[in-house]
């Protein structure tokens, strides 16, 4: 009888531990293969390239590398004597031409006054004198708000709050204007772009919240899903130069699932995490927000929302094997 109840004791223990190891290894499974979670994820901010408007030698830098800067903050200042010698030569000529406007209103105010002394044709040139040399004086003024923009230009400032790149000008640098110094990173524009696996969009809805493990962070942040993007580049098909599709006739037996951003905006950000764009991060969807659900997606999904608003993000290479 013994035997018998050890027996089925055995049998007993077999079942439940086959029945754990089943339930351990389901989870397992659904964990990595379906559940909306990607180790890759990038930190992400708009990037402003600051360019001058004007061109001329750096004479006064204010900055160093690195620097954190506040918006309208002078970055560094450009040589302003040629500047300030055009805005002078501007206003001699708005001078000259407005003796010209007066002296041409004085003829022609002399000549009205004479009547029938002065041949019509005369009075016509002389009113014609003054329009011409109204138009030339308000061209000057032009040109003296013209040279006093750019004298104001000289002096480089911060578009937006926010962080300079580690290679700031320095004095003696001839620059063109158009053409990049420096850039900014705008502090107010950090968020998270999460690359998923186009098998896990299904688990993914807009408003739902997040949790961000950014790597070597000890904190996890919050956020909610913003937006998923509504296109990807189609790699098996190029533009023909007749317009016509182009598409490659092969391709590789073993599909791997394409990766779909979906923007992640940040709610909660510790004091003393160190933010830094370009970050790795590990994304994961926890469920539907108590306020925008699965309704609210469906009517902003990207078959009928307008394509997201783009913004300086730089594409990550993506191991196939990876989440």
């Amino acid at each position: 009888m013994k035997k018998t109840w050890f027996s089925l004791g055995q049998i007993l223990l077999t079942l439940i531990v086959v029945a754990i190891a089943a339930v351990v290894l389901w989870k397992l499974v659904d964990y990595y293969m379906f559940a909306p979670w990607t180790r890759d994820g990038h930190v992400r901010a708009d990037v402003i390239q600051v360019a001058p408007d004007v061109s001329g030698l750096i004479t006064d830098v204010k900055v160093i590398d690195n620097q954190q800067v506040k918006k309208g903050d002078v970055l560094f200042v450009i040589d302003q004597a040629r500047y300030a010698l055009a805005l002078r030569n501007a206003q001699a000529t708005a001078q000259q031409r407005r003796a010209t406007l007066d002296q041409a209103r004085r003829e022609d105010a002399r000549n009205r006054k004479l009547g029938n002394l002065v041949a019509r044709e005369v009075v016509e040139e002389t009113q014609s004198r003054v329009e011409q040399a109204a138009a030339a004086l308000a061209d000057a003024d032009v040109a003296i708000d013209t040279a006093r923009l750019n004298l104001q230009r000289t002096q480089i400032v911060s578009p937006v709050d926010g962080y300079l790149n580690d290679r700031a000008p320095r004095v003696g640098e001839y620059i063109a204007a158009g053409r990049a110094v420096l850039s900014v990173v705008d502090m107010h524009s950090f968020r998270v772009d999460g690359y998923f696996e186009e098998t896990k969009l299904h688990g993914i809805d807009i408003g739902q919240p997040v949790d961000i493990k950014v790597m070597g962070e000890p904190n996890i942040l919050r956020g909610h899903v913003q937006s998923i993007v509504a296109a990807i580049e189609d790699r098996d098909r190029q533009q023909s130069p007749s317009l016509l599709p182009n598409v490659n006739p092969a391709f590789s037996w073993v599909r791997l699932a394409q990766r779909i951003p979906v923007r992640v905006t940040l709610d909660e950000i510790p004091a003393d995490f160190r933010m830094i764009a370009g970050r790795t991060a590990t994304v994961s969807v926890r469920g539907i927000g108590p306020t925008i659900g699965r309704r609210a997606a469906s009517e902003t999904s990207p078959a009928s929302a307008p394509a997201p608003t783009s913004s300086v993000s730089g594409t990550s290479g993506t191991s196939g094997a990876s989440q």
